[in-house]
């Protein structure tokens, strides 16, 4: 289990990554809202639970959350030095799943670690569809649609649109593309397949491939679905 660890006090931070390390968690661990974005932006299909401090040098635990809540529905627990009920509400109701009053003992952490994750497998359901505007991807069957319509994809087109649903609204480097799609039967896809790859999905899927509204180019950057 990775959980994404934001704590700007140094020592605090350093007592909780040794401390969940010996209960076998993985630690990913920032100081700043900052670096915690970064990582979101980057490795969010990695995190498992999120434990935010509430107050930041550059930003608060409720921003993160908000951050982290549209992109993937994953546990967050706040840190907080405030035990009054106005920060503890407002917490909660940003999506917040818990929050634990500094100081605190580990063991109690975990317990709370423990019971948010718990409560959060008993709660979800599997979920077999992707939907945004007017596409609906079948994760179950492999399938795309279009108004109801299905469109025929080839392997590796249907996974990189794949990668790019899971993604709605992150700009994705052609390297990281690339590296991501990489054919694991063993076909070689380079930056001119990409190309191909990129315009296909555009003939497919927009009205106007001219003008793509849905897989959006950003100049300089690369690409992406979404706002």
């Amino acid at each position: 289990m990775k959980i994404l660890v934001v704590e700007d006090d140094r020592t605090i931070a350093s007592g909780l990554e040794y401390s969940l390390k010996q209960e076998n968690y993985d630690i990913v661990l920032c100081h700043t809202a900052a670096s915690a974005l970064e990582v979101m932006n980057e490795k969010i299909e990695e995190i498992d639970l999120c434990l935010f401090d509430l107050s930041l040098p550059d930003g608060s635990g409720y921003d993160l959350c908000k951050h982290v809540k549209q992109r993937r529905d994953i546990p967050v627990i706040f840190l907080t030095a405030f035990d009054d009920e106005v920060n503890v509400v407002m917490g909660l109701d940003m999506g917040a799943d818990d929050y634990i009053t500094k100081p605190f003992r580990i063991r109690e952490l975990v317990s709370r670690i423990k019971t948010v994750n718990r409560r959060y497998n008993l709660n979800s359901q599997p979920k077999n569809t992707i939907d945004f505007e007017n596409i609906q991807i079948n994760t179950l069957e492999g399938k795309v649609f279009k108004n109801g319509h299905e469109i025929l994809l080839t392997a590796l087109e249907y996974r990189l649109f794949l990668l790019f649903a899971t993604h709605v609204g992150q700009v994705l480097t052609r390297a990281q593309l690339l590296d991501r799609i990489w054919d694991v039967a063993g076909d070689f896809v380079n930056d001119n397949t990409l190309t191909v790859y990129i315009k296909r999905l555009r003939e497919k899927l927009e009205d106007d491939p001219q003008k793509p509204t849905i897989l959006k180019t950003v100049r300089s950057m690369g690409y992406k679905v979404g706002d």
